[in-house]
């Protein structure tokens, strides 16, 4: 019988479990975020059904012009994906998944800033309006985080960099900034990154395990501020985490078909179910009649390619999710104590947070987030 499997590590044969981000992190399951709201940062954004009726508004600012509506209507898969992923690993129900992959703070409320210019791209000036936005309207929607995981042209060290003007505003207001550090692994960091202001985040990766000897870096961006402050401030996982398939995408049509393959017991199985989704995946009634090695083998390429977890979900990575986390995080302790400042909650994640053996201070800051000694240090 040819056997199919996914291409997350899993720790046991025939458990392909993939661990959500809730118990990865042994954060505190009854603190959710709420009363708590998150603005979102990003190039796009999907009304998934995990984000329930939480979105508080939606808000395009393609151009100086500013678009606000009550209804989400995505633009595009291509942009809408991203802020998708961002906003549901951070505050995701778990709807899709019966409560398995629910965000940290599954009862923090949104507002999602669409920041792709008119040109479908994510520049400096463009995250600059989205600041903006939130700067003018933060009151109006009781907004305490705003969610970076996008990131900007050109190193600079430059204090009146508009950026770091930004987010120095936001932090005055009593505003937690939390931005992605990046992804290439160089000691350079990019604006929002490098504000001092701001909470920067790595990752690490953590082999789906809750074994620590096997966890390890992540190749992310770190470096120093212009005032000489070391960056990343904190880590937390990057790799094989879950996220929604963006719905009705190519993907979403070949992962109803793909994913139950993960679960098929026997030839006949496997044969049935390309017989019913041999159309949408590509193939021709003889290839589904009779699939031969070289089907199997592309069907197995497939569910490696889209990371397939399950019909609904693909596993991700990157600091953009690191940040999602930690933003999450925070909702957890504002829901604890709200009157903390940006400096104060800065210091809470990072006096609790666990150093990670064999990585450089430079390169993991305090270390791991640790959400449950964290809400400890905030409620004595």
């Amino acid at each position: 019988m040819f056997v199919f499997s996914p291409n997350y590590p899993y720790q046991q044969p025939d458990n392909y479990a993939l661990l959500p981000v809730p118990e990865r992190m042994s954060a505190p399951p009854d603190i959710t975020g709420r009363n708590v709201v998150i603005a979102f940062i990003d190039s796009g954004f999907y009304p998934h059904p995990d984000l329930d009726n939480r979105i508080l508004a939606h808000i395009d600012v393609a151009t100086n012009q500013a678009v606000e509506s009550a209804k989400l209507v995505p633009h595009d898969h291509i942009y809408s994906w991203h802020g998708q992923m961002t906003s549901v690993v951070a505050t995701g129900s778990g709807l899709t998944s019966k409560g398995k992959y629910r965000g940290i703070a599954s009862s923090a409320e949104m507002v999602l800033v669409r920041i792709t210019n008119r040109r479908g791209q994510v520049k400096e000036n463009d995250i600059l309006r989205g600041l903006n936005w939130v700067i003018e309207n933060h009151r109006r929607f009781d907004i305490r985080i705003v969610n970076v995981s996008v990131g900007g042209d050109f190193e600079t060290h430059d204090p009146m960099h508009p950026l770091f003007t930004a987010i120095r505003k936001l932090t005055d207001t009593g505003i937690v900034v939390v931005t992605a550090a990046g992804n290439s692994g160089k000691p350079t960091l990019l604006p929002p990154a490098s504000s001092p202001d701001a909470i920067t985040v790595g990752g690490f990766d953590d082999r789906n395990t809750l074994d620590k000897s096997k966890w390890q870096g992540f190749h992310h961006n770190y470096g120093k501020t212009y005032d000489g402050k070391s960056k990343p401030d904190i880590i937390a996982p990057a790799t094989w985490i879950a996220s929604p398939i963006m719905p009705g995408s190519t993907m979403e049509k070949e992962s109803r078909w793909l994913a139950p393959l993960l679960r098929a017991p026997t030839n006949e199985a496997i044969r049935q179910i390309l017989w019913n989704g041999y159309a949408d995946l590509g193939f021709s009634r003889t290839q589904a009649e009779t699939p031969d090695l070289e089907v199997l083998m592309e069907l197995q390429k497939r569910l490696h390619a889209h990371k397939i977890i399950d019909e609904h979900h693909q596993h991700v990575d990157g600091t953009s999710v690191s940040t999602a986390i930690i933003s999450s995080v925070v909702a957890q302790i504002l829901e604890i104590n709200r009157s903390l400042t940006p400096a104060q909650v800065r210091n809470i994640l990072m006096t609790t947070a666990t150093h990670l053996p064999n990585l450089s201070p430079e390169q993991q800051g305090a270390g791991i987030v640790n959400p449950t000694q964290a809400i400890k240090m905030v409620a004595s």
